[in-house]
């Protein structure tokens, strides 16, 4: 059996209405580790900002949580290849009347800003001018959407994809258009894998074979579609890369 660590972040990992583990990173997991021989996952449930305390201090095996793979963050882990890219995009109010379409934008229109707990766009915003001490912090994109509509922020950046699914519901707020935020000044693209124990190199490579094969075969799109995954989300990005290496 393999203990994963989640988030409850829809549509990452998270337990559904009945009791199920569910999310890309749960389902993908199943599937690979499968064809590893481990038949059983748990679920562990915890804090964004607790999964790489939980992993180092062994309460799970392996972070499943579509944790996005950056130098920090592999100081302390080490990292499956990307199974998904991602974009950042903000929710903001219908017609999106500050016409906020990127982190820059935010800065110079002075707009009350909200992102999540351990979300990587806090740097994004704090690079692009915004003062982190002025940054609203709430527990996920379901808080963001309720202060945006609320009014208690003008603007909630996310991933593309989370914001894009969160505001079907609502009538009030809608989702930007996905853009690239800037990092040392230049476009950059997020690449969101499994996370490992810096000792397990022998899990974490067997664990990329199978993912490899699952990309070639086309059958990563078709396990991450349901979860509101695309072909734009499908990545060569190697962890390699995105940890700076």
């Amino acid at each position: 059996m393999v203990r994963l660590g989640i988030a409850g972040e829809i549509p990452f990992g998270y337990i559904d209405k009945d009791g199920e583990l569910t999310g890309e990173a749960p389902e993908l997991a199943k599937v690979i580790f499968k064809r590893l021989g481990v038949d059983r996952v748990q679920p562990v449930p915890t804090e964004f900002g607790s999964l790489i305390p939980g992993l180092n201090s062994q309460q799970f095996d392996v972070v499943a949580a579509g944790m996005y793979v950056n130098p920090e963050r592999c100081e302390q882990v080490i990292f499956s290849d990307p199974d998904y890219q991602m974009l950042d995009s903000f929710i903001v109010r219908k017609g999106n009347p500050l016409g906020l379409r990127d982190y820059q934008d935010v800065v110079k229109k002075k707009a009350k800003f909200a992102t999540g707990t351990g979300y990587a766009e806090i740097a994004y915003a704090v690079e692009a001018g915004y003062k982190e001490s002025d940054i609203l912090i709430v527990p996920d994109q379901v808080a963001g959407l309720n202060a945006v509509e609320a009014g208690r922020v003008d603007v909630f950046a996310g991933t593309a994809l989370t914001t894009r699914e969160v505001v079907k519901k609502s009538n009030k707020a809608e989702a930007t258009e996905p853009f690239k935020p800037l990092v040392g000044g230049k476009p950059h693209v997020d690449g969101g894998a499994f996370a490992f124990r810096p000792t397990e190199t022998r899990l974490r490579d067997a664990f990329n074979v199978e993912l490899a094969k699952l990309k070639k075969s086309g059958e990563l799109l078709r396990i991450l579609k349901p979860f509101g995954f695309t072909e734009d989300e499908m990545t060569d990005l190697t962890a390699k890369e995105l940890c700076g290496g």
